[in-house]
């Protein structure tokens, strides 16, 4: 049982630092004026491939024993996880840099708790309660320097990645108890083609918006983020909950801020303060200290 529990948590560390990679790629495919919308499209384009071709194997092999209103969570759920958060994520992220967006977003794992408790009926333990002060703690520790809210645009951008926070928030809660139905494998894939089905339809309704006459570089960017942090760490993730489950998924999931500090710092020219280098030391203990229990 240790081994396994060990597992999930490797599984899930290395979800959150592919995931949280995405943030720095939008910033640096937004060089290039694309819309939040097409980017979000491409990416579920190079993405789709491979959620089918898994999908199809799956049910080839052996359909998953659920009932259609297991199925219709599904549909709810990947359009709430995958396709709303990532847009509101995308928007956000046009008025904000990537280290306070990751700040904001990294509110989800005391929604997650709170969620399963409310829906779930889960009880939160004083090893949540701990692990979450202590996160934190680091996180605003880390982001200190950065909180200086100015303008109308912080204030825009602030709250959609919130929303984006509640959405993932609510899916987290929603694919816990549907996962060992349907199987991590299975579900996710199937809910990331619901997903590129949703931001289809959304950019069919945009008049403005185009997929084709970007630099080569937007395309690379948005190929990187659907292998990257797309396709490889959905599958972590899915696993990971699977093992552990949603709140001690949630509350790893805070390493995701320092993961963007870091690479916003290499590849954006983001600082790196004294404060920032204390809160990650903050945030690793909270995560040592899930693992351990």
């Amino acid at each position: 049982m240790t081994q396994s529990k060990n597992l999930g948590v490797a599984l899930a560390i290395v979800g959150v630092v592919m995931f949280s990679a995405k943030a720095v790629m939008v910033k640096l495919a937004y060089q290039y004026e694309v819309e939040p919308v097409t980017l979000l499209l491409l990416r579920m384009i190079f993405a789709l491939p491979i959620y089918i071709i898994v999908a199809i194997r799956l049910f080839q092999t052996k359909r998953p024993r659920v009932s259609s209103k297991d199925y219709l969570w599904l549909v709810f759920f990947g359009f709430v996880g995958y396709y709303l958060a990532s847009y509101f994520d995308f928007l956000g992220l046009e008025y904000i840099k990537a280290g306070l967006e990751r700040i904001i977003l990294f509110v989800y794992p005391t929604l997650v708790v709170v969620f399963s408790a409310i829906f779930l009926r889960t009880k939160i333990n004083s090893t949540q309660l701990i692990a979450i002060l202590i996160t934190y703690l680091g996180i605003l520790v880390s982001f200190y320097g950065d909180l200086q809210i100015e303008g109308d645009a912080v204030w825009i951008g602030g709250g959609l990645i919130f929303l984006s926070a509640t959405c993932y928030a609510g899916y987290l809660v929603g694919s816990g108890w549907l996962i060992p139905k349907f199987g991590a494998t299975m579900f996710t894939s199937l809910a990331m083609i619901i997903s590129c089905i949703c931001v289809s339809a959304h950019f069919a309704m945009d008049i403005d918006s185009q997929l084709l006459n970007y630099p080569t570089e937007v395309y690379w960017y948005s190929s990187a983020m659907a292998i990257l942090s797309t396709i490889i760490p959905s599958y972590l993730v899915s696993y990971a909950i699977k093992i552990i489950g949603a709140p001690n998924f949630s509350i790893i999931g805070s390493l995701g801020p320092i993961s963007t500090i870091l690479l916003a710092y290499f590849l954006l020219g983001e600082s790196f303060s004294w404060l920032q280098a204390a809160g990650t030391s903050l945030v690793i203990l909270g995560i040592w200290f899930v693992s351990k229990k």
